[in-house]
């Protein structure tokens, strides 16, 4: 009876422990991450990666996909 009592209030002090540090964790990296600004302009030389094309024949293109991949 002792020991499962023991067995039962180590259990219980691993679980609570680790609720502890995953919630103080989870806190950390919102504060760490609180002040990043994703959005920002970039600094340096940096360029656009990305253009935007008009799609020619696209319903064609695509109907060409649909019957070489069937789906």
């Amino acid at each position: 009876m002792v020991k499962t009592l023991w067995q039962a209030i180590k259990v219980f002090l691993l679980f609570t422990g680790c609720t502890i540090l995953f919630y103080y964790s989870i806190i950390w990296i919102n504060k760490e991450y609180e002040n990043y600004h994703r959005y920002d302009e970039p600094q340096g030389s940096a360029i656009k990666v990305s253009t935007v094309e008009e799609p020619q024949n696209e319903w064609l293109d695509r109907l060409l996909f649909f019957y070489r991949d069937g789906e």
